[in-house]
């Protein structure tokens, strides 16, 4: 377990000295650096002077390696509360486990969880608050719940009055629109909107959005304020400079994340219990078919009881996958659960989210009643990539209306 913590901690150095822009080109190099809304205080301290201050945060919430309630503070805005997101205000519990109300030790500051029996705040919890600021870093997919909290605080602020203040943040996964929109027969905690799988907006524009098309309870349109992302465009590469969260821990899989997150619907071990999560997939019942091998264990604040905990998987490294082949082709990687479906020698199990014990059905994360056949039936890619037409360009073509950046 030591040499866990120890790794944990290297990996967590990794990503506070990784610079924000990675240029992809030389002709990127002579573009300006990436300023984050957070990073534009000239902006936005102004409209925050006089006011009472709620702020949803996360590690992520960040200006240069300061944290943002630290440099509001410094700055002496007022903030009177905290709310904190799935894995909690500072980012220390585990997909899915529910986050207590607590006060935070560094500043002595309320911190409400709306990851818990709670999830928007109350008329209570705004009673005292006349702004409230976003800033999460979000990674591009439907699933990622960061724009599920989102809408909720939309909703609050519009039903008490209050204003909202959106510090948006490069999306690492912009350049990429895939998947199926989701069926809203599906709709759950993990799929709240008719968007695919990788969405290719920030959250401010997912905001623009859910406004724009009456996504919000009763079709309510919250006022908000956002402050862009300075030089920044979709195609860019980003690297976070922050884990997102305690499973999305290193750069690659982030980038791996909306084509490896659908193994959380499957019978299948997509890396939890080890410290390179949605790089790596097997199972005990695949040995004999893949030479690489992994052993999950219980992790503290990532994956405490992870399936096949203890046991050898066999399966895929994607680790040193080149992410530049999915820059390239700007899809979803569809060929790995096909070659898994098709190696697993217990295909009755391969879909049986009672065993999977993770995120629930594969229709709930893919957002189609389709895929599972799909896979059992071997449909090609292409085959598969038909399906999820017209719905898809539609949403390319309205997503237009609401982008912030190129």
């Amino acid at each position: 377990m030591r040499f866990f913590s120890f790794l944990l901690v290297v990996i967590s150095l990794s990503f506070c000295s990784t610079p924000n822009h990675q240029p992809q080109n030389s002709a990127d190099e002579n573009k300006l650096s990436i300023r984050t809304g957070a990073e534009q205080t000239e902006k936005y301290i102004p409209l925050l002077q006089g006011k009472r201050v709620a702020v949803m945060a996360n590690p992520t919430s960040i200006i240069g390696n300061t944290h943002l309630i630290d440099s509001l503070k410094k700055l002496n805005v007022n903030i009177v509360k905290v709310f904190g997101p799935e894995h909690g205000f500072r980012g220390n519990a585990s997909a899915g486990v529910r986050v207590a109300d607590e006060t935070d030790p560094a500043t002595g500051i309320p911190v409400i969880s709306l990851y818990g029996p709670k999830n928007k705040p109350s008329k209570e919890d705004l009673a005292d608050v006349d702004i409230l600021i976003y800033d999460l870093q979000d990674v591009g997919c439907r699933f990622y719940t960061n724009i599920n909290a989102l809408s909720r605080l939309m909703e609050a602020c519009y039903e008490n009055g209050k204003e909202m203040l959106i510090l948006d943040r490069p999306n690492p996964n912009g350049y990429l629109i895939d998947g199926p929109i989701l069926d809203m027969k599906y709709k759950s905690g993990i799929g709240m909107f008719p968007i695919p799988m990788s969405h290719g907006l920030t959250v401010g524009e997912f905001a623009q959005m859910a406004n724009g098309e009456g996504w919000l309870k009763d079709k309510v349109k919250c006022n908000i304020k956002i402050i862009p992302v300075a030089n920044y465009d979709h195609d860019m590469s980003y690297a976070l400079p922050v884990k997102p969260s305690p499973n999305l821990n290193t750069q690659q899989s982030i980038m791996l994340y909306p084509s490896t997150c659908m193994f959380e619907g499957v019978y299948l071990n997509h890396g939890r219990g080890t410290l390179y999560p949605f790089t790596v997939i097997g199972s005990p019942e695949l040995k004999g078919k893949y030479e690489f091998s992994y052993t999950p264990t219980g992790i503290k604040g990532m994956a405490e009881t992870p399936l096949f905990m203890d046991q050898v998987c066999y399966g895929l490294d994607l680790r040193n996958y080149d992410i530049a082949q999915l820059r390239k082709s700007k899809q979803i990687n569809l060929n790995w659960i096909r070659e898994l479906y098709k190696a697993h020698p217990y295909k009755e199990k391969f879909f049986d989210s009672k065993l999977s014990k993770e995120m629930g059905t594969i229709e709930r994360l893919i957002g189609s009643g389709l895929f599972r056949q799909q896979i059992i039936d071997g449909k090609t890619e292409n085959e598969i990539r038909a399906s999820w037409e017209p719905g898809l360009s539609e949403y390319k073509a309205m997503r237009k209306k609401y982008l912030l950046y190129p």
